[in-house]
């Protein structure tokens, strides 16, 4: 009986997290909020709130890289509606824009996490990566 409860359980913990893996938005998602709290993280170096660590700008950097090469494969043709998204339908209209857009935030990424070795070329290299986050904001992502 009790092998059978823990053997089930096991089942619902792996199904979970099939399902989790499955659903592209929610896995947007939280490459989203990560890419957030590193630009909050960053902000707050850039604007001297916080100490220039070169650990933590390199982990910004890299969060950035890693989403950027991440979402692409997030945007599906089945996942344009639901689960509270905020994907515009430009995404699927212009894929190549897109992809675009994230190429070149996924190389400013890498190119910044090389080139911030103090706080004045962290600004620098910071301040290119998050405005090619915003524009890419304005046109593909609604508004709420």
């Amino acid at each position: 009986m009790i092998r059978t409860v823990v053997v089930a359980a096991g089942l619902i913990l792996g199904l979970s997290a099939v399902v989790a893996q499955s659903d592209p938005i929610a896995q947007r998602r939280d490459a989203m909020k990560a890419v957030g709290a590193a630009t909050r993280e960053g902000a707050a170096i850039a604007k001297g709130e916080a100490a220039f660590e070169s650990t933590k700008v390199q982990t910004i950097f890299k969060v950035y890289a890693d989403a950027a090469k991440k979402l692409p494969a997030l945007f599906p043709e089945t996942a344009k509606t639901g689960g509270e998204t905020t994907a515009a339908p430009k995404i699927w209209e212009d894929q190549a824009g897109f992809k675009t857009a994230l190429a070149k935030f996924e190389t400013e990424a890498v190119a910044g996490g090389a080139a911030a070795k103090d706080l004045d070329s962290f600004r620098s290299a910071f301040g290119a990566a998050t405005k090619n986050c915003g524009s890419c904001h304005e046109v593909y992502r609604i508004k709420k």
